[in-house]
């Protein structure tokens, strides 16, 4: 029997829905919001309140799209957190109400375990691109930088994570020290291209494990600036696109040095990315010289799949939908939470 998954997903700034139907992908409909970039970030108020505005034609959208009608559907999956609380209420209200409404069943979603499984989706029957188990995901993004040993889509065990500053959190940070538009990240890709990684050294953190830390990374390149702006005012316009390219080969050099690590040590060469720092031109090279260098099978999402979007959202949700686990009606966002 086809199950048929709306997914919502409202953690953000993004406002998104979904139709899967036996994890393939009938449509992702993802809008955004443009009024944060005047504040250089997202404002929380501002966010739940355009996801009021936007979530209806969202949906209303993602079912057209489809071609799917509500009456179709088996189960309404909605992201639970983490993320902004007020942002969530939205989505988590508009899921319980409208599987009330149609009497199918209500699924919640891990955010981050939504990110490591849009590995799964289908974009055409045939589509054989999903991982094997057990495999590693370094999952990166403006919250979270975790390496993740998934064995099971329902069994994923963090086993390295940063202990203070995200790695997208780094990029959209020292961009606004160098004066550029919100988010950072793309930013940072498009000037990198057009500048030497070796031009400046920036600090590189000794942390045990497979543990990250960035914080000292943003402190050396704070430091570097004010330095030499003391010389030369005009030191980050003439150098803009080399320091660039220099945090960005650092970055991606701490996440790549950790993710070797724990591939050799566990023993698994079958290794993916998600988040939305997985969308870095940077970062997608490193994965590809790195499966050509450690015989790595490598999985990098779909330009689509890596922001915020509904799409892993049904896709987690189908899963549970197998397993009818399935949530309550009282059930409650959370802001934090681990996978």
């Amino acid at each position: 029997m086809d199950s048929t998954i709306l997914g919502i997903e409202s953690s953000c700034d993004d406002t998104s829905a979904a139709v899967i139907r036996n994890g393939l992908v009938l449509s992702n409909i993802i809008a955004g919001q443009k009024v944060h970039e005047a504040y250089g970030g997202v404002v929380p108020e501002l966010a739940s309140r355009a996801h009021q505005q936007n979530i209806i034609p969202v949906v209303d959208q993602a079912l057209k799209q489809a071609g799917v009608d509500k009456k179709d559907l088996s189960a309404i999956a909605f992201t639970r957190g983490p993320g902004l609380l007020g942002s969530l209420l939205v989505g988590t209200s508009f899921a319980k109400g409208l599987s009330m409404a149609l009497r199918i069943p209500l699924v919640e979603v891990n955010h981050l375990q939504a990110h490591v499984l849009a590995h799964f989706i289908k974009e055409y029957e045939s589509d054989n691109r999903q991982p094997q188990f057990p495999f590693l995901c370094l999952l990166v993004s403006g919250g979270n930088s975790q390496i993740i040993l998934v064995r099971h889509w329902n069994d994923m065990e963090v086993v390295g994570q940063t202990i203070d500053d995200a790695a997208g959190e780094a990029f959209d940070k020292c961009a606004k020290i160098m004066g550029l538009p919100y988010p950072g990240g793309p930013a940072v890709d498009r000037l990198a291209k057009e500048g030497n990684p070796n031009a400046f050294k920036l600090n590189k953190p000794h942390i045990p494990d497979y543990n990250y830390s960035f914080s000292g990374l943003k402190t050396s390149f704070l430091y570097l600036i004010r330095d030499e702006m003391k010389n030369n005012p005009r030191f980050i316009e003439e150098n803009k696109a080399d320091l660039c390219a220099a945090l960005q080969a650092t970055i991606i050099d701490i996440l790549m040095q950790k993710l070797r690590k724990a591939a050799k040590d566990l023993n698994i060469r079958e290794v993916a990315v998600a988040g939305g720092v997985s969308a870095n031109s940077g970062l997608r090279k490193a994965f590809a010289d790195h499966a050509e260098k450690y015989h790595w099978k490598i999985h990098v999402p779909a330009f689509s799949y890596t922001t915020d979007n509904a799409a892993m959202v049904a896709m987690s949700g189908y899963f549970k939908y197998m397993d009818k686990d399935f949530a309550s009606m009282d059930c409650v966002p959370f802001a934090r939470v681990e996978i």
